[in-house]
């Protein structure tokens, strides 16, 4: 059925074909679920003859699937699909063409067998990276009373399989099933599972293949209608196609003013999505199907793309051309795929997290040296039984092999790439954080390989990505801003030029037609010594970025200290305390920054207010790079350039070094020629009254779409909640009409039908943009003038006083009047002599009939008005045009200055940082640290950044500590005792914070700090078990520490915390001072080291290694050599540091939080264990077992003299 005035649009033809067709003839049902079921008894027969493999017990057919035995039904197509008609064409983008819609892509996982498909997939396979999914088992479809089938392959025809191809190929993909997607969206640990999920055999593939080809080529045959049987309508078609085409990602198919998932999408991702799957009555049978207002699209994605990790296709209409409509049976618009959307390969998307990067990484192996290969006797892996590479397989071998790594971050264009080791990956991954890891479909086949224990550790999302040749570095250059110099392009190693090809043709593939616009900044090679290193376990410990317990931004170091106020500033805040620098030249800069603004508060006041009047502007010439973007990016791009030069004049006017460094950095002559011509371009009245118009449109279509829904059933019911008007149809073809409530200070229209009636446009191109578009302007103003005069005209002929010229989307051009006028005759009366034809004819009277009218109401056709009003349209559309050609030119312009815009928003960035460093020092009293390559680490006064905030919140302060580790004399480990709860914790990691934020370039919570730079931080700070992994807490804890003792060097920063607490105290002891002993003779970095072992400090003292050890006796050489092999460095290298608790005389307590010299053996856990509620009896039996051991331990302590905190001070 066609619903009245919806307007020439193919949505409502193509609705009508969802219309289910009547079916009065029963016999044929009959026949056809008899041919079903021939074919199903056929199948079955042949599967008796192939041995080896079995299927039981498929799930039910997909909704696809339909049942012969379901009644046929007459109806119209659903409610959707009417108001997707009713909203034929409604783009809703910006005015005029200044503003291409965001076309968001779809994430996708695979649709139910379907005609085909196997076919589809194959030749789009190398398109089409696959998802790290297991395996799903496909099943055959079945009809009618059949719910449940088993194929058995031994009676399918036997014979030689196919040689395989010397290469492997995407034939191995897996495929995901539907209960392991989900335990993967929830967070489970199936996603290390699906990482290395079982994989299907050559073998067996090959027969499915052949098995599932067979009997979809029947059902191929049914749908294509050979035979006479029904077909899906043209709109399902067109999506099952492209499901099948992108069978990896969720499809989202644009139908009008709706997107709308189909078949298993529906079913599978609507009740996720919160919308209501209805079922589509099709005269091929039932088609789930669920849709949403097409405005809604970002909230969607957010939740595909971001919470569950989908990819996601999205489906765009395309107008067909006279040749194509012949082709395709007069379809006005194809439905193909024209982005596909993964959480790496954003570009612009609202719910992108404006404060951090959105890398997506490429890992390249070396398919030549694999894994080490497993001992005879250990057929298992790591990655088989969920345990990571053990430390001796990753360390022993002289030469790791390389692994090459590539990532970027598509809204920004950063582009960076980096030679590594699998033992460094974890700690690369923690820094970069990226959000999508793709890796070379050739290693899914090897299950095994160790890289993929790495990656599950922190459940990555894995894309496999079609194989690629390894492209060189200087045809990298498409896809660049500027082109690699040679000698730059040297230096890429064969790894990395390979990790690059891969990532920038997955980019390519996954951006479709904007890939041709790409333009990404040269890529920069990332040198490991350049940063101060914090492994994985340390980012964690130290909660740089998010908390341990809550995996919070609030309480994190990032948290504390973030004061910036722009959105790259705040980015590269991110980075810089996630890689901070080892260049005392950078760091003395960054510093130099901060304390100029430290010094200049009305300075920084006004860098700060200007900076906020900027704009994101790394993402804003992005988005104008990949042709994107609108006017009001223009204009916050113009807002942008005149915050920076106005910045650039207040650094100029100061006298310092570090400010003319920055700002000679800025390049500003083209830019500012850029920001000129926007202004003088775009009208930002037009643009607020736009956006005033555009919201009111919006709020109209959600609540038509919420009364579509609720009214979804039947015909009566849609048509009663679509306009009679056709109104909405036609503010889809309209984009460019606007409010009344413009620059002509009318009211504003209340209705959709007030709101066309106008004649008023808004315009956001100033007239005097361009020459032509002057002209164009001078013309409309004559025309709106002639219509005023006509109007004038035909009131006074008329005797009507409230007649006005309109238009109407169902009327077109008429004269409306009201009231009183309604009722009489509407009749002009031409005088004798206004023309020579009417002189003639002695004057001429004319009656205009109603063509519309209501009680107080009457519309009338008006010939006059009709033409004029045609060029008042003709003029208005060659204004847009020209609009649409002024911005396209100011777009050019962005692109011809990226590099420059792009420099100087890095700049301004850098800025925003020093300002916020700088407020932070004046808040919390911080002090500028001083940096050196020597190996001290001397700090006065220290505080913990994150834990002195929350103290301050209330009321209380920090205890002040101060750290001398590594200064001459004082020892290069410090062995650290006390009671629980006094704050050694606290105290290990404030130290290797305050490293962090003084490598950084901020200032520092102390009273004073000098230090040498740190290239490393290694921390072993609380555990847990990994049962998922078959690990005990000591086992972790072991790990961790052999990964220290490994990776540390004298310039280390090394903090362990309770080392051997998962077992027996007599172990405990040997493990812990086994590592104390190697880190102080082996390693001999600066260390922290807290424990409850207090038989360490014995054995430190009976090694000689205490700072105050009487001397080099013989007796300390040879009990140094029973340990070291002869080995005397650790002598004199350790002191011993304690906390305590201050007790009065009724038996209460306080800790003391200031660090002493000496060692405390008393960990006063039943203190805390009282405080913590354990009954009162336990707490009594406790006390008891302790005192009678406790003696005999404290004399024999005494022996070595070192004072113990129940000494009595002197």
């Amino acid at each position: 059925m066609r619903w009245a005035g919806i307007g020439a649009t193919d949505e409502a033809d193509e609705a009508e074909d969802i219309v289910e067709e009547e079916d009065d003839d029963d016999d044929d049902d009959d026949e056809a679920e008899e041919k079903v079921e021939a074919g199903d008894a056929a199948a079955q027969a042949r599967s008796n003859s192939r041995p080896r493999l079995r299927r039981s017990t498929p799930p039910p057919p997909a909704a696809d699937s339909m049942s012969s035995r379901m009644p046929r039904q007459r109806g119209p197509t659903t409610a959707l699909a009417a108001a997707a008609a009713a909203v034929a064409a409604v783009p809703w983008a910006s005015t005029g063409s200044l503003a291409s819609p965001s076309f968001i892509a779809h994430i996708s996982h695979s649709a139910a067998p379907l005609p085909r498909q196997r076919r589809l997939q194959r030749e789009q396979q190398l398109q089409s990276p696959q998802p790290c999914f297991p395996p799903t088992h496909h099943h055959l479809a079945v009809r009618g009373k059949k719910t449940r089938t088993t194929v058995s392959l031994d009676a399918l025809p036997q014979g030689p399989l196919p040689p395989l191809p010397d290469t492997q190929t995407p034939a191995t993909k897996t495929r995901a099933s539907r209960s392991r997607r989900k335990s993967a969206r929830d967070g489970g640990e199936d996603t290390a599972g699906a990482v290395v999920g079982s994989v299907a055999s050559p073998a067996e593939e090959g027969s499915e293949e052949a098995a599932e080809e067979a009997a979809e080529e029947a059902a191929e045959e049914e749908q294509d209608g050979g035979d006479g049987r029904p077909q899906y309508p043209t709109v399902v078609m067109q999506a099952r196609r492209n499901m099948l085409k992108f069978a990896n990602c969720v499809l989202l198919t644009r139908v009008g003013g709706f997107y709308e998932l189909y078949f298993s999408h529906a079913d599978e991702y609507g009740p996720l999505l919160n919308l209501k799957v209805a079922q589509k009555k099709t005269s091929a049978g039932p088609v789930s199907m669920a849709g949403f207002p097409f405005f809604q699209l970002e909230k969607f994605l957010k939740t595909l793309v971001l919470d569950l990790n989908c990819y996601v296709a999205i489906a765009e209409e395309f107008p067909n051309d006279a040749g194509d409509r012949i082709k395709s049976g007069g379809l006005m618009h194809d439905r193909r795929v024209n982005r596909v959307i993964t959480p790496g390969t954003l570009i612009d998307e609202n719910f992108m997290d404006p404060y951090a990067n959105n890398y997506v990484m490429a890992i390249h192996v070396n398919q030549d040296q694999g894994d080490p290969a497993p001992s005879e006797n250990d057929t298992s892996s790591g990655a088989e039984t969920g345990n990571p590479p053990t430390i001796s397989k990753i360390a022993d071998s002289d030469v790791p092999p390389p692994i090459g790594l590539a990532w970027l971050d598509v809204s920004t264009g950063q582009f960076y790439t980096q030679n590594t080791t699998l033992g460094a990956l974890s700690t690369i991954l923690s820094r970069v954080a990226p959000r999508e890891v793709v890796v070379d479909d050739l290693l899914e086949a090897r299950k095994d390989h160790s890289i993929f224990s790495v990656l599950a550790e922190d459940k990555h999302l894995i894309t496999f990505a079609p194989h690629t040749s390894q492209i060189p570095v200087s045809e990298w250059t498409p896809m660049l801003e500027t082109e690699v110099p040679a000698r730059t392009a040297q230096a890429f190693t064969a790894s990395e030029t390979a990790a690059g090809s891969l990532l920038l043709q997955y980019v390519k593939d996954r951006l479709f037609g904007l890939s041709g616009v790409v333009k990404l900044q040269p890529p920069q090679r990332h040198e490991t010594l350049s940063v101060l290193t914090i492994d994985k376990n340390s980012m964690r410990a130290l909660e740089i970025k998010q908390t341990i317990r809550d995996v919070a931004f609030r309480g994190s170091l990032l948290h504390a200290i973030r004061r910036t106020v722009t959105k790259g500033g705040a980015r590269l805040l991110n980075t810089w305390l996630s890689a901070p620098s080892t260049s005392l030249e950078e760091i003395s800069g960054r510093q130099d920054l901060v304390e100029r603004f430290i010094r200049q508060e009305d300075l920084r006041d006004q860098v700060v207010i200007l900076l906020r009047r900027s704009h994101d502007s790394q993402r804003l010439v992005q988005k104008f790079a990949f042709g994107r973007g609108d006017a009001d990016d223009m204009i916050a791009l113009c807002n942008t350039i005149r915050a920076t030069e106005q910045i650039v004049q207040l650094l100029l006017e100061q006298d310092a070094d570090c400010f003319a460094s920055l700002t000679s950095r800025i390049k500003l002559a083209e830019p500012l020629a850029l920001a000129e011509r926007i202004r003088t371009s775009i009208d930002e009245d037009g643009l607020v009254q736009q956006h005033e118009t555009e919201d009111n449109d919006a709020s109209i279509l959600a609540s038509l779409a919420e009364d579509v829904v609720t009214a979804e059933g039947s015909t009566a019911d849609v048509a009663a909640v679509l306009p009679k008007s056709g109104i909405l149809a036609e503010a889809a073809a309209r984009k460019q009409r606007t409010s009344s409530g413009g620059a002509g200070g009318k009211k504003q229209p209340t209705s959709l039908r007030d709101h066309y009636s106008d004649e008023n446009t808004i315009f956001t191109m100033k007239p005097a943009a361009s020459p032509g578009l002057t002209k164009l302007h001078t013309k409309l103003d004559g025309l709106m003038q002639e219509k005023a005069d006509l109007g004038e005209r035909l009131r006074e002929q008329m005797g009507a006083a409230s007649l006005t010229l309109r238009w109407t989307p169902n009327l077109g051009h008429i004269g409306h009047v009201r009231g009183k006028d309604a009722k009489k005759k509407l009749i002009v009366v031409s005088s004798p002599g206004e023309s020579a034809e009417e002189e003639s004819a002695g004057g001429d009277s004319r009656e205009y009939n109603a063509v519309s009218s209501s009680r107080s109401t009457r519309a009338v056709h008006i010939p006059e008005w009709t033409s004029l009003g045609q060029r008042i349209h003709q003029t208005r559309y060659q204004i847009g045009v020209e609009e649409g050609r002024i911005f396209a030119d100011l777009r050019a312009m962005v692109v011809v200055n990226l590099v420059k815009l792009r420099q100087n928003a890095g700049v301004l960035d850098e800025l925003d940082i020093a300002t916020s460093f700088a407020k932070l020092a004046v808040e919390q009293g911080l002090v500028r640290p001083i940096l050196n390559n020597g190996s001290a680490h001397t700090i006065i006064g220290g505080r913990h950044p994150t834990v002195e905030g929350g103290l301050r919140e209330q009321g209380r302060s920090f205890t002040r500590n101060d750290c001398l580790v590594g200064t001459p004399g004082q020892g290069r480990l410090w062995l650290i005792t006390g009671p629980n709860m006094a704050g050694k914790s606290t105290y290990l990691r404030q130290n290797a914070l305050i490293t962090v934020l003084a490598q950084a370039g901020c200032f520092v919570p102390a009273d004073h700090a000098e230090m040498g730079i740190v290239d490393a931080i290694y921390s072993r700070v609380g555990s847990a078990d990994d049962l998922y992994r078959d690990q005990s807490t000591f086992m972790v804890e072991m790990l961790e520490t052999a990964h220290i003792l490994r990776s540390a060097t004298a310039r280390s920063l090394v903090i362990m915390d309770e080392v051997g607490r998962g077992t027996t105290p007599e172990d405990g002891t040997a493990v812990a001072f086994a590592a104390l002993h190697h880190l102080v003779t082996v390693n001999r970095c600066r260390a922290l080291f807290a424990t409850h072992f207090h038989g360490l400090a014995e054995l430190v003292v009976e090694r000689g290694m205490h700072v105050g050890s009487p001397g080099t006796g013989a007796g300390a050489a040879a009990s140094s050599s029973s340990v070291t092999g002869n080995d005397t460095m650790g002598q004199g290298a350790v002191e011993m540091y304690c906390t305590d608790v201050a007790e009065d005389r009724k038996g209460g307590f306080v800790y003391v939080h200031k660090l002493r010299k000496g060692v405390n053996r008393q960990s006063h856990a039943l203190k805390v264990a009282r405080l913590a509620g354990l009954p009162e009896a336990a707490v009594t039996v406790a006390k008891e077992i302790l005192q009678k051991g406790s003696q005999e331990n404290v004399e024999g302590f005494a022996l070595t003299g070192i004072a113990t905190a129940n000494d009595k001070a002197d």
